[in-house]
């Protein structure tokens, strides 16, 4: 019989030799414990280790500031720049909305200044310079020193740019360009009808301009014709109504497109003011929504080539497409060229159940969806004008003038 207690390697609890005692250690007694570490020798490694530290912060310091000192030491780089204020003559074109960076780069492709950093530093640098560069088309000299370009594009006296007012219609747009560009009167209304096609209108809307020569500020040089400014709106209106999804939203109102510049047309006409488009549109929607007639008064005075707050009973059975007492829906065409605000609250109508709206005085616009409300602000609005036409008539500088008519009751606004 084996005696598994004398057996090397076979020992219950061991893979292979069993374990070695150290020398005099009794059997079964723990094993010792490492030798605990000199707290002499801890004490100096932490030292070392609290001064390495300490130079590394140090140094740091003095290389960070020195590093400062030596960058507070350096000038930005030099721009190229001119002097004086240049010899010769070119015209640079500003376009609406355009950035420094953007004018700089015509300066210097025209010739004008020498670099964009010198342009665009002179008009950072400038606090008369924020926001004062107006769109036109500049004379300016060749060879200009950054400041004294500077110096002609912030005075809006050398714009020589076209401004179309938000709301124009087609008539007076086409009337300041022939003035703008010393054309004889009517010029540019001809142009328009013998060169339609060139123009770039959708052919959704039939070949009428209206509606789509963008309010804004263009650039007129020697050069440009009164086509090349019908083109530009043209183009710039084809980009507004494109935005915001407009064409989705017009298909969520049951309209088209061309209806919705049409709703943005009679939206400029008809409000009073920016804060009141949006409840304009909305009753617009609400009354097609319904096949209401529209009752407008701005379609009769673009039918009748007017513009007057006064309708009477008599305007309102004109016999034209343009007459939305008598027509339903929306008449043919747009009656304005709206500007952003409009198309934005024909894109995105105020929430409301209003039916009717009478501007009862300058910014006192009364909006209601009771036939009966509307009828006493329309008295209001009636009283209002009888008592300014009485106050004028009264005054020695004023002619005479018959007291309005009483615009029809279900009128939902007198514009």
């Amino acid at each position: 019989m084996t005696d598994l207690d004398l057996t090397p390697g076979l020992s219950p609890g061991h893979l292979g030799a069993p374990v070695t005692e150290p020398e005099g250690r009794p059997p079964g007694a723990p094993a010792p414990r490492p030798d605990a570490p000199d707290p002499r020798r801890r004490r100096t490694g932490l030292a070392c280790l609290l001064t390495a530290l300490s130079l590394v912060v140090v140094f740091g310091g003095i290389g960070l500031a020195g590093f400062t000192w030596i960058q507070g030491q350096r000038k930005p780089p030099a721009a190229a720049d001119y002097p004086g204020g240049g010899s010769g003559s070119v015209q640079v074109s500003v376009p609406e909305g355009a950035g420094l960076s953007q004018i700089a780069s015509a300066l210097v492709r025209n010739g004008v200044v020498a670099s964009s950093l010198a342009f665009t530093r002179a008009a950072r640098g400038s606090a008369a310079a924020a926001g004062r560069i107006q769109p036109g088309t500049y004379t300016m000299r060749l060879k200009m020193s950054a400041a004294a370009a500077l110096a002609v594009l912030i005075d809006p006296a050398n714009a020589n740019g076209l401004t179309i007012p938000e709301g124009w219609r087609g008539s007076q747009i086409y009337a300041a360009i022939d003035k703008k560009l010393q054309l004889p009167a009517g010029t540019t209304e001809q142009a328009a009808k013998e060169q339609i096609a060139e123009l770039g209108l959708p052919e959704s809307v039939g070949g009428n301009l209206e509606g789509y020569l963008f309010p804004a500020t263009y650039a007129v040089t020697d050069d440009t014709t009164a086509v090349d400014l019908l083109k530009q709106m043209v183009e710039r209106a084809g980009k507004e109504f494109v935005r915001d999804d407009a064409e989705v939203v017009a298909t969520n109102f049951g309209q088209t497109l061309y209806g919705l510049v049409t709703i943005a047309s009679m939206v400029q006409a008809e409000a009073d003011n920016v804060e009141d488009m949006g409840k304009v549109a909305r009753v617009i929607y609400n009354r097609l929504a319904r096949n209401m007639p529209l009752q407008l008064d701005s379609t009769i005075n673009y039918a009748m080539g007017r513009s007057t707050l006064n309708t009477s009973v008599t305007d309102t059975r004109l016999d034209s497409p343009y007459n939305t007492y008598k027509h339903a829906g929306l008449p043919p065409t747009p009656i304005s060229n709206p500007g952003r605000q409009a198309i934005m609250a024909a894109v995105d109508p105020a929430p409301g159940d209003w039916l009717y709206f009478v501007t009862v005085k300058p910014g006192d616009t009364r909006f209601t969806d009771s036939f009966e409300q509307q009828q006493k602000n329309v008295a209001e609005f009636n009283a209002n004008q009888a008592s300014a036409s009485a106050a004028a008539s009264a005054s020695p500088s004023a002619s005479a003038s018959a007291s309005p008519s009483a615009p029809d009751p279900a009128s939902p606004g007198a514009p």
